[in-house]
Parts: C-alpha cells; sequence; structure tokens
C-alpha cells in the first residue's frame, strides 16, 4: 500500500491536523504514513474515504461482535429511528425490553442501571459500592484499563513496577486526592492481593478486576479467590465486563468463569455499537439509585442525557437474537483459535520472537515468549517490535491499532484468514 496520502484522506487530514489535537480521536492517532479516514464498513471489512480496503479487527474496541452494518442491527436501528431517535426524562419501550433480557442473562444482575459508555458504567459502579459499603477505597489492578475518568487513571500505564498499594498518576490534571482512595496489586497474584486487603479491609469498599486485563486472561483461581476474599471481608467485588460482557460467553466472562461478582459494568458489545452501558447487580446496591431516594444520605446520582437510548437498545435487542443463536461463540472461538495457529506458524517460519495469543476472540501479536500472567510480563515484551510489526501491516490492508490488542467477529471467514496470513508474511519479511 502506497505510503503517500491519496488526495481525499490528505484533504481531510489537513482539516484534521488544524482543529483535532493531534489530529486524532481520543488517545489514538495514526502516523502519518499509515493513517487513513474511515468511510463505510460492512462485514469484516472497512474502506477509507479513497476506497481502500482493510480487514477490521478493532471492530470499534470490541463493540462490533457481528461485525460493520449486520442486517439485524441496522434494520432495528432503522426501524426505532423512524419512530424517534431519543427520549429523556421518561421510559422507552427498548430500554425496558432490553432491561427485561439483560437481568435474564447476566448472571449477577437482580436489576440493571444505563450508562452511556463504559468509562460511565465503571464509575457508577464504583461510587455504588463507596455508598453502599460507607467506605472510599477502590482498588484496582496494575495495567488495567477501566476508563477515562480520574479515578480509573491510576496505573493503567505504570511507568515501574512494585509500587503497590500505592498507585502512579496517568494523566496531568488529576487532583491529589483521588491517589488516596485507590490502590493497587499484580494482577493474577492471589497472594499479594489477600495481604493487601487484610490490611486495608476498613477501607475498602471494592475491588475492581478485568476479567481479561488487555490480552491478559484472569486465571480461574484468581478470580475465583477475589470472590471467597470478598465474602470474608465485607468488600464488594464488582467485575468490569466492558470488553468481555456477552464477548467471551453469551452473558459475559461471569459465564465462562462461573464467578458471579456483586456488580459488573458492561459496555461495548452491550450497545452494538451505540451510545449505551449498563451496570448490573445486586438489588438492594442498585435501589441506591432509586430516583425515589433523592434527599436520603446514601441516595447515589445516576443520570445522563442518553441513557437508555431506545435507538441502541434497539440495535442491542436485535444483536443479542442474533448473538444468542445456538453456536455462535462455538464458532467464533474456533475460528480464532485457527487464525491465531495460522499467524503463529506465518511468525515461527520467520523466525520471530512473537506469539499469536488470543482468549476466545481477543487476540494480539506480541514479542514475547509465553503468553503474559501480569502486566510484569507485558513491560518486559519487545513494545516497539510489535508497534513495527502491526504498522507494516497497516501499510498492507490489516486494521489493527499498533501495539493495541484487536477482536475478531463473528462475520471474519475463510477469505479474511488467507488475507491475514498473505499480509502478515509480507509484513514480516519487511521487518
Amino acid at each position: 500500500m502506497d505510503t503517500l496520502m491519496p488526495t481525499a484522506n490528505a484533504e481531510l487530514y489537513a482539516i484534521a491536523d488544524r482543529v483535532l489535537p493531534g489530529a486524532g480521536l481520543g488517545s489514538y492517532a495514526l502516523a502519518k504514513d499509515i493513517r487513513f479516514v474511515f468511510a463505510e464498513g460492512h462485514g469484516a471489512r472497512i474502506k477509507d474515504v479513497d476506497g481502500r480496503e482493510f480487514i477490521d479487527y478493532v471492530g470499534g474496541a470490541g463493540a462490533l461482535i457481528l461485525g460493520h452494518s449486520h442486517p439485524a442491527v441496522v434494520e432495528a436501528v432503522q426501524r426505532q429511528a423512524a419512530k424517534g431517535l431519543h427520549m429523556f426524562g421518561t421510559l422507552n419501550e427498548p430500554a425496558i425490553r432490553l432491561a427485561e433480557r439483560l437481568v435474564s442473562d447476566i448472571p449477577c444482575a437482580e436489576k440493571i442501571a444505563y450508562a452511556t459508555t463504559g468509562s460511565e458504567a465503571t464509575q457508577y459502579a464504583m461510587r455504588l459500592a463507596r455508598a453502599f459499603t460507607g467506605k472510599d477505597m477502590i482498588l484496582k489492578f496494575e495495567g488495567a484499563y477501566h476508563g477515562n475518568h480520574d479515578y480509573a487513571l491510576t496505573s493503567t500505564f505504570p511507568k515501574s513496577l512494585g509500587n503497590d498499594p500505592h498507585g502512579q498518576d496517568d494523566t496531568a490534571g488529576r487532583p491529589a486526592g483521588i491517589r488516596q482512595t485507590m490502590c493497587v496489586a499484580p494482577y493474577n497474584d492471589l497472594d499479594t492481593l489477600r495481604r493487601i486487603v487484610l490490611d486495608k479491609k476498613d477501607e475498602l469498599a471494592a475491588i475492581l478486576v478485568e476479567p481479561v486485563q488487555r490480552i491478559i486472561p484472569a486465571k480461574r483461581e484468581f478470580l475465583e479467590g477475589i470472590r471467597k476474599l470478598c465474602d470474608e471481608t465485607g468488600v464488594l467485588m464488582i467485575l468490569d465486563e466492558v470488553v468481555t460482557g456477552f464477548r467471551l460467553a453469551y452473558g459475559g466472562a461471569q459465564v465462562h468463569y462461573g464467578v458471579t461478582p456483586d456488580l459488573a459494568s458492561f459496555g461495548k458489545v452491550i450497545g452494538a455499537g451505540g451510545p449505551l452501558a449498563v451496570v448490573a447487580g445486586r438489588a438492594d446496591i442498585l435501589d441506591l439509585s432509586d430516583p425515589a431516594r433523592k434527599g436520603a444520605p446514601d441516595y447515589v446520582y445516576f443520570n445522563g442525557t442518553l441513557h437508555g437510548s431506545p435507538v441502541a437498545a434497539a440495535a442491542t435487542l436485535a444483536m443479542l437474537d442474533t448473538l444468542s443463536e445456538a453456536g455462535t461463540y462455538d464458532r467464533l472461538n474456533a475460528f480464532a483459535d485457527e487464525a491465531c495457529a495460522a499467524c503463529q506458524a506465518v511468525l515461527d517460519r520467520h523466525g520471530l520472537p512473537a506469539i499469536a495469543e488470543n482468549t476466545g476472540s481477543l487476540w494480539q501479536i506480541l514479542f514475547m515468549k509465553d503468553g503474559p500472567v501480569s502486566q510484569a510480563d507485558m513491560m518486559a515484551g519487545d513494545a516497539a517490535a510489535m508497534r513495527k510489526l502491526d504498522s507494516e501491516c497497516m501499510k498492507r490492508g490489516i486494521y489493527a491499532l499498533p501495539g493495541v490488542r484487536r477482536f475478531f467477529a463473528t462475520v471474519h471467514g475463510e477469505r479474511e484468514l488467507e488475507d491475514t496470513v498473505r499480509i502478515l508474511d509480507e509484513a514480516c519479511r519487511a521487518l
């Protein structure tokens, strides 16, 4: 693929360079030799404004588990949009129908409350935990991403390890006082976690954990140990399912692992690409956000202009109908295993010290010897080589953000696998 920006891309990036910080959206801005402007997506592929095609492994940060423009989702969005795009201040039917379904489908969900984004959902879950327990501190794990808010941005991108239980700031502009309400522990290390929790149990409201942290899967005994430790100490367990919810399994990682948290946050797949997220969990905790409790000392404020979006709820209901069909996850995960095995064969043939690692349909090519268990393993890998290989793949028609985890969708098939193997082989030669 020509690294010189074609005309339409160049014209739009000339505007973006002028009006957007770093010519990017959020924390991602592609390097000049691989950047492009998205125009449309269908199934497993996207096109830029100059008509160039890419196999999409970003999938809307994992939200598009059915791929782009799935017919059932498009039809549901069009049907609801014709009735009304937005409603605020009272209920709408799709939001009620979806809430009923999620309470049925998610093991921990006695009730749910809507949010707009996964970041919001996780922040609300933390707020609920503090209100319910009367304690201020939340424990998270080194390297875990729980959203864009000040509380979450603690040791998400640590510059050094071994700082537990004290976290590091990930962003400027974060109030110093927040540091006193967050503590951290190494992922998949139950002994260290137990020591910290027992030391701080009188201050600790909740343990917040991702069942797959970036590309690192939790050990089953680690999640089971967190559940047991929370039961022993009265600390709440919050499972951040923004990525894994309805991706690892129908119902989420709590189905996959058989561990039921007190609260869980959902986004990405929940929403089907639209502005919708969910906090699910115990009724006695969720009921603290009942509007009838306004003015009570333990009332927890939930509110947002787009909470319970009827269009996003309709899209999600259509998506869940498809995902719940027999064999969907077996086929998706089997394809992910096959694709990663094929990519590993290419890496091995070129003698690259890299692995094609996946947990279900989450995957990434990592420059390390063995699958990672903790943030220490991730930091020990060759991140520069990983980004270089990803960039070479981008130039040849694979959309995968350099150095970032990616996703398979139900629409990835043999054609995508063949093209991926060919492109990866060419990228390895370029290295």
